[in-house]
């Protein structure tokens, strides 16, 4: 039974509209693969709760498992969370050396709460280096000293505003100084920064015009003299170990990595479709983009290869194995396991796995019974909504479903909860049957499960009430409901069955395909419901009923 440990993760999870056993059985089965060691099991749930179950839930402390609404292939499931990423003002040169190293094309670039911000690749790199070197433009870049001693490799003889990042015009003293003063003279000065060799007249001129920075080429000083007067002026003073040219090509790199990247490259969210995504990656950088969450936090990264490759999410299955009752969209992913106690009618499988599938009345007692196998002794919280489970699925004991491995399982788990059966069973028909207050649709939607036979399909829903007649007093309104689901989904018929918890007998009611409704023998209390004594079961006493009249329409 035991699962290969790999690094996807683990999705245990019962049927669409699920009831309390579908959801226990979920949280449970977790608990116990988590206690041998299999971390990335996820209790999940393809649903809302029923008020039983939230009742349980509450009272028990456990956690409700994730809300998931469906598995259609989505981001989540493929892209690469082990990436890198760099800040919005960390240089040029730092980026582009995070790139060599890594041999990668693409750098998602982010801001300091972790936000995605833009793009650095290649070719937006490479667009913008060329217009910036263009000899018929004037250079402007945008940096702060910081960034500049730190590309550099500057030796500061003074600093002033050392972090502020701004936009300066670049002067290179390499003409002659009437030149150069008509260069100068060309920019405001305290913006400009100057780069110049061991040249006294043209470091004097930078400093008296009160420039941005001086930058002093081959490891050349400044006088004491000029250095009191660049204090006086506020102008920031670095030596560069490189020659004058070396330096110039490197200042364009202290630019902010923000300066060069690509803001228009969007980012993809992680719930986007898979379909839709796949398009947008055919027309981007490097055939792949940034993946954020909802809060634009960047979580990874997704490539056009990584859409064809096998999802980082794998399923087992709990309460159910048909696929027209499982969550949308788990025909995409390798199933794991399968533990149910209903009909078969399972999804074919691309290995072999752990199926067991046992004729007892709740899910809740197949797992009851691997906690004892495997020998892990089960938490007191896990314990009590197993009870809740198994009493909740056998209507307390009572249901023709019920086995002597219930009755033991549940005796089992009342002895280590010290919870009494009675007591517990009474509480929760109580929390299942409170229906005031509840629409049509959520009554019907609580626990609907779709069934195939042959080329009709239908669906059965049930719900567990003190006294019948509220609901025969709102008749109309759910079989509106019934028809509306029927009609939209083009099945032959969808049902309700109405269980009395004091008499343990049913009322079905239907909204049908005509001719199929002409087929219906069974005893009808009027229009559209149909009596049924005895019955409390949809698994083992309704749906052989119904399986047998839809034969019988097929076959008339």
């Amino acid at each position: 039974m035991e699962n290969k440990q790999n690094d996807k993760k683990i999705y245990v999870i019962g049927h669409r509209n699920p009831d309390t056993d579908s959801i226990v059985s979920a949280a449970a089965y977790t608990a116990l693969k988590q206690a041998q060691g299999q971390k990335n099991c996820f209790a999940a749930r393809a649903g809302k709760p029923t008020p039983q179950t939230d009742y349980i839930f509450n009272r028990f402390k456990v956690p409700l498992p994730e809300f998931i609404p469906d598995l259609v292939p989505k981001v989540a499931y493929y892209y690469n969370p082990n990436i890198l990423t760099i800040n919005a003002e960390t240089s040029l040169w730092e980026a582009m050396e995070t790139l060599e190293k890594n041999e990668i094309r693409a750098l998602p670039v982010i801001d300091s709460n972790g936000r995605y911000h833009s793009l650095l690749h290649y070719s937006s790199f490479a667009q913008k280096v060329l217009k910036m070197i263009n000899p018929q433009q004037k250079t402007v870049i945008q940096t702060s000293i910081e960034l500049l001693t730190s590309v550099l490799h500057t030796q500061a003889l003074i600093v002033h505003r050392e972090k502020e990042i701004k936009k300066s015009p670049i002067v290179i003293a390499a003409a002659e100084f009437d030149t150069f003063c008509e260069h100068l003279g060309a920019h405001i000065p305290e913006n400009t920064i100057v780069i110049s060799g061991n040249r006294l007249d043209i470091q004097k001129k930078a400093i008296d015009s009160g420039v941005r920075a001086l930058i002093i080429t081959n490891g050349n000083i400044l006088s004491k003299e000029l250095r009191e007067e660049a204090e006086k002026k506020n102008v920031s003073v670095l030596i560069s170990p490189y020659d004058t040219a070396s330096t110039a090509l490197l200042i364009i790199y202290s630019m902010p990595v923000s300066c060069m990247s690509n803001t228009e490259v969007k980012p993809v969210n992680r719930n986007d479709p898979s379909r839709k995504v796949a398009a947008i990656l055919a027309d981007a950088p490097g055939k792949s983009l940034p993946v954020v969450d909802d809060d634009a936090v960047v979580i990874g990264v997704v490539s056009e290869s990584d859409l064809y490759r096998d999802a980082n999410i794998e399923v087992i299955m709990v309460d159910h194995n048909e696929q027209t009752q499982a969550i949308e969209g788990i025909e995409h992913y390798n199933i794991l396991e399968i533990i149910d106690h209903h009909r078969l009618g399972n999804p074919p499988t691309r290995n072999p796995i752990t199926f067991i599938n046992k004729p007892v009345g709740a899910t809740s007692t197949i797992i009851t019974t691997l906690y004892q196998e495997n020998h892990i002794p089960i938490k007191a919280e896990i314990a009590s909504i197993l009870l809740c489970g198994i009493l909740a699925d056998t209507l307390v004991l009572q249901s023709a479903t019920t086995t002597k491995t219930d009755r033991a399982c549940a005796e089992y788990l009342s002895n280590i909860t010290n919870l009494d059966i009675a007591e517990l069973g009474k509480d929760l028909l109580t929390a299942a049957s409170n229906i005031t207050g509840r629409t049509a649709a959520d009554l019907i939607g609580q626990d609907m499960k779709e069934y195939t036979e042959g080329e009709f399909s239908f669906t059965v829903s049930q719900i567990e009430v003190e006294d019948p007649h509220e609901i025969l007093g709102r008749k109309a309104e759910l079989i509106d409901v019934l028809e509306t689901e029927r009609k939209n989904k083009g099945r032959l018929f969808s049902a309700l069955l109405v269980t009395d918890i004091t008499d343990l007998s049913s009322l079905l009611l239907i909204a049908a395909d005509r001719n199929f409704e002409q087929s219906i023998t069974l005893p009808k209390q009027e229009e559209s419901i149909y009596i049924m004594r005895g019955v409390v079961s949809r698994k083992k006493q309704l749906m052989p009923i119904l399986s047998e009249i839809v034969e019988r329409f097929r076959s008339a």
